[in-house]
């Protein structure tokens, strides 16, 4: 049986929303440095994430001979404006991809999960490697956001006033 475990997959969201709740938006758009991400942006990269885990799943499924499509994180994340953005849109969007693919991941077979095709890297992965390692990730910027709360949170008592 498939150790991915679509409650997980679907609980990244509750983690999100619990990482965010009761933020302002200056402390959600602002950033240590011009280059480094707000808490913003890293919610846009994890719903851009979901969409290339949406496709690179489908096409697994499809058995294309395609390579899995790598993104620019960072071209997608400045290209659109992305602190721009309200977070109650983005996450919107992220959970509806999580019910739509929780309802595709219900219908898997073990041999489905087990399918493989190559990644960007040339290397094989199954599906289930990718949901995951998509899991995994959410986990890991879950801890950047805290990181840039506390980072906030430091300029705010140290100055009086957060610095955008």
């Amino acid at each position: 049986m498939s150790t991915v475990h679509i409650p997980d997959y679907l609980d990244t969201y509750q983690v999100l929303e619990q990482a965010t709740e009761n933020l302002g938006p200056e402390e959600l758009r602002w950033k240590a440095s011009p280059e480094s991400w707000s808490i913003t942006e890293v919610l846009t990269h994890l719903a851009d994430h979901n969409f290339v885990v949406s496709f690179r799943i489908r096409d697994l499924l499809a058995d294309t001979t395609a390579q899995l499509p790598a993104f620019n994180q960072d071209a997608w994340v400045y290209g659109q404006k992305a602190n721009e953005s309200g977070i109650e849109e983005i996450l919107k969007v992220y959970q509806a991809l999580l019910q739509y693919n929780s309802l595709l991941f219900g219908r898997l077979t073990e041999s489905d999960w087990n399918k493989t095709a190559l990644n960007f890297k040339g290397e094989p992965v199954t599906a289930e490697a990718i949901v995951s390692g998509f899991i995994r990730h959410v986990h890991h910027h879950v801890g950047q956001i805290n990181r840039i709360k506390e980072a906030f949170a430091a300029i705010s008592t140290q100055d009086g006033v957060p610095q955008a």
